[in-house]
């Protein structure tokens, strides 16, 4: 059974009729596999809904037991003996014998059009022609080889589906999303047409960890030493952090203090964009800096945003270069609405314009290597014209 991610125009609400019948034909109470009469009568598509179900239409077959997916699209739901087997859906018993090859099974065709099909048991307790609901016992659990589990496989028209696309096997949990079924010759081609929200949530949550790792491991490795080809840089791979700005203070010592960023002043409320791509690790109101952003990047800078009238962004976002993160302010310890920008290495500040030619406001043509020795950290810079994308 393949997935696919389509867009259909023509499609049906499925409500089957030969589910509500007490009977079937004999090669529908003998084989597993089978089309199901009349599925695809009114047209060559239909949809199910199952963020309409109620808490009561839906089961998982044995609660308490731990499923894992097979490469046949089967679950396979280890449990402990004589655990009772449910029905998953409202539906009626197709098909309920012992086979050679799955040991006693159990058929139920549901109403929504799918069937589930319950293998490996230890006795069936449902017949054919007998309507279950959701959560009722079909059968005692049995197994194979020592190991007490149920085979579970959900069909559409004879043909195995991804149970993925209907459950979450680690939680048990019933996708509440709708899937549309289309006959495409001799498959049935199934799209999640409205994702779970809970699911869609978590794929998120889990692509921005993985993102975010990539920001977060020791450039320094093994050696100590790890080098930044700027003029390697693609435009697309770095921005200048407050076009149009003017350098109101540099980097270094100022009045006797150390000046740990650069100032950069526009006008109020002006857009700040991030530098590089990267990871937020910080945003919130952080002493004398006000409003602080502080910015994980893969390439092993950290970039440090503050004074801001408002953070756009919040702590464990992902962010692109040039993207706008924050509004110029004077919060904080701050005369003037402007950003104060950091570049760090380690935790520790460097110049930013060993990174940024600030007149022009755009990245050097120029290498730089960063050598640890300690907790000190020694910045060497090479002139490289040969620009990649320039």
């Amino acid at each position: 059974m393949k997935i696919k991610l389509l867009l259909l125009g023509a499609m049906a609400t499925i409500t089957l009729t030969s589910a509500k019948k007490d009977s079937f034909t004999l090669p529908e109470q003998q084989q597993i596999s089978i089309e199901t009469p009349g599925l695809f009568a009114r047209s060559n598509a239909f949809t199910v809904d199952f963020a309409a179900l109620g808490q009561a239409e839906y089961c998982f077959p044995l609660p308490v037991g731990k499923a894992r997916q097979l490469k046949d699209n089967t679950l396979e739901i280890s449990t402990t003996k004589g655990d009772a087997v449910k029905a998953m859906f409202n539906g009626i018993v197709r098909l309920a014998r012992h086979t050679q090859a799955h040991g006693n099974v159990i058929v139920v065709r549901h109403d929504n059009g799918l069937e589930t099909v319950y293998a490996r048991n230890a006795q069936n307790l449902a017949k054919v022609g007998q309507r279950v609901k959701a959560g009722q016992t079909i059968a005692i659990v049995g197994g194979r080889d020592g190991r007490t589990f149920c085979s579970l496989a959900i069909m559409v028209n004879g043909g195995r589906i991804n149970p993925s696309t209907i459950l979450s096997p680690e939680s048990h949990r019933l996708l509440r999303q709708t899937i549309l079924c289309k006959k495409e010759g001799s498959h049935v081609s199934l799209t999640v047409t409205h994702p779970d929200r809970e699911q869609q949530a978590l794929a998120e949550a889990k692509e921005r960890e993985r993102q975010a790792r990539q920001f977060t491991a020791d450039p320094f490795g093994t050696d100590g030493k790890f080098s930044i080809n700027l003029a390697g840089l693609t435009p697309r791979e770095w921005c200048y952090p407050l076009p149009g700005a003017k350098v109101i203070s540099r980097y270094g010592r100022r009045g006797g203090r150390m000046h740990s960023g650069v100032d950069l002043k526009t006008k109020p409320n002006d857009k700040i964009l991030a530098a590089f791509d990267g990871v937020v690790t910080m945003s919130q109101r952080y002493y004398a800096y006000g409003n602080y952003i502080k910015i994980r990047h893969a390439n092993g800078l950290e970039t440090c945003y503050s004074h801001n009238s408002k953070n756009l962004v919040k702590k464990g976002d992902v962010v692109k270069a040039g993207q706008v993160i924050a509004l110029t302010g004077r919060t904080g310890r701050a005369s003037t609405e402007h950003l104060h920008f950091e570049c760090r290495v380690n935790g520790q500040t460097f110049d930013p314009a060993k990174i940024f030619d600030h007149a022009n406001q755009s990245v050097k043509m120029e290498q730089l290597t960063f050598t640890k020795r300690g907790r000190s950290i020694s910045i060497k810079a090479e002139k490289n014209y040969m620009a990649k994308g320039k």
